[in-house]
């Protein structure tokens, strides 16, 4: 069984977990980071900002910050990083990877009408070009991605490749040199499956080129 950690409650992240399912996965939530340690790889779902004195900056557009979910999802990356596990971070996700990989964060975007969520209508969606031949592989040059945030990244962690931009030049997509880690600013458990769209791309198709990371850790696969 390929398993993939997630820090939350059982109920939480539901989305997540249908998308998980669905690509062959089952999803471990669970608040105790001990219970990480026999996952295949680790999700790092969407949610609220970082504190900005993880990566250097006085709090200017922050909000919602959640220090225990920081400092338990910082712990998390260097966990399954030290031990060659996959990641995915999505959204805040994203975020993470980077400020883990000593990058940082744009507080508040430079052109929010681009990329925030647009209330009672749900995400926007805008179109990225791809400069990497992962995101390249799956969906071409360029295509269209929904989006939900007012943060993104700024200056890269080390090791972190870009895959993916938008138009006003926010980084939508990386992958760590070493093939492992992946991160997308976009939402796509919101883009397949059950939540599949006509604006967009298949976002499945970056849920199943992660599970194809993952070791199978059943005992009689060991």
């Amino acid at each position: 069984m390929k398993t993939v950690f997630i820090r939350g409650n059982h109920g939480d992240f539901t989305n997540y977990t249908a998308a998980l399912l669905a690509c062959g996965a089952q999803p471990v939530l669970s608040m105790h980071l001990e219970d990480a340690a026999a996952c295949s790889g680790l999700l790092l779902p969407g949610g609220a900002d970082m504190n900005p004195a993880l990566y250097g900056q006085t709090n200017t557009a922050s909000y919602d910050i959640d220090d225990s979910r920081d400092r338990d999802e910082l712990a998390l990356v260097r966990l399954f990083f030290s031990s060659d596990r996959p990641i995915l971070g999505i959204c805040r996700g994203h975020q993470v990877l980077n400020v883990a990989f000593g990058g940082n964060l744009l507080q508040d975007v430079p052109v929010p009408a681009h990329h925030v969520a647009l209330g009672a209508a749900g995400d926007n969606v805008h179109a990225v070009h791809a400069c990497h031949p992962l995101l390249r592989g799956l969906y071409g040059d360029d295509f269209c991605v929904n989006s939900a945030h007012h943060q993104a990244v700024g200056k890269l962690g080390h090791g972190l490749l870009a895959t993916c931009t938008s138009a006003d030049g926010i980084n939508e997509g990386f992958v760590h040199e070493n093939g492992l880690i992946l991160g997308v600013q976009f939402h796509p458990e919101r883009m397949g499956f059950a939540h599949r769209r006509t604006d967009t791309v298949d976002g499945a198709r970056i849920l199943e080129a992660f599970v194809r990371l993952l070791r199978d850790t059943s005992p009689n696969r060991l």
